[in-house]
């Protein structure tokens, strides 16, 4: 949905800039913000927490939050350069030419359709616990032994 939204306003950005429009390229603007937290953001803490084996979850959801805040800085501070006006002399202060704001907004909404995409080699849990995806409980039975006592088992069992 942010796609839309982001080419809704992108290819007919000249008629957003017209009086009497405005409201519309903010509802419109407003929707795109309420999908980038319905959707992408959820996954950036709901993801981590199911694909990442036990033992390692807590330092690689650390790194997977640590480096969904830095694309988040780099796209703020992209769009701001992107977003100035082809023409230098009309570019804000102390910045250099950027590609305008229709045309950022066109890579923006092409960065939401790789994203739509890479969504997909996300791994799936399928109902699945993390022991069994990652395997991490087949050390001891890959080498042949066989458990009798269960209670010195250092398995985990889903509850």
């Amino acid at each position: 949905m942010m796609t839309v939204f982001m080419f809704a306003l992108a290819i007919p950005y000249h008629h957003w800039t017209l009086p009497g429009h405005h409201i519309g390229f903010v509802v419109l603007y407003s929707l795109t913000f309420f999908f980038a937290n319905f959707g992408p953001n959820a996954t950036t803490f709901v993801v981590p927490a199911e694909i990442f084996p036990a033992r390692l979850r807590s330092t690689c959801h650390g790194i997977s939050a640590a480096c969904g805040k830095l694309g988040a800085m780099v796209g703020a501070f992209g769009f701001l350069y992107l977003a100035q006006p082809q023409d230098k002399t009309k570019a804000d202060a102390g910045y250099p030419a950027g590609i305008g704001v229709r045309n950022s907004l066109i890579v923006l909404g092409v960065v939401n359709l790789l994203g739509l995409f890479f969504i997909f080699l996300v791994p799936e849990s399928k109902g699945k616990s993390l022991e069994e995806m990652s395997r991490e409980n087949e050390d001891s039975t890959e080498k042949g032994a066989e458990v009798e006592n269960h209670s010195s088992d250092n398995r985990t069992v889903p509850v």
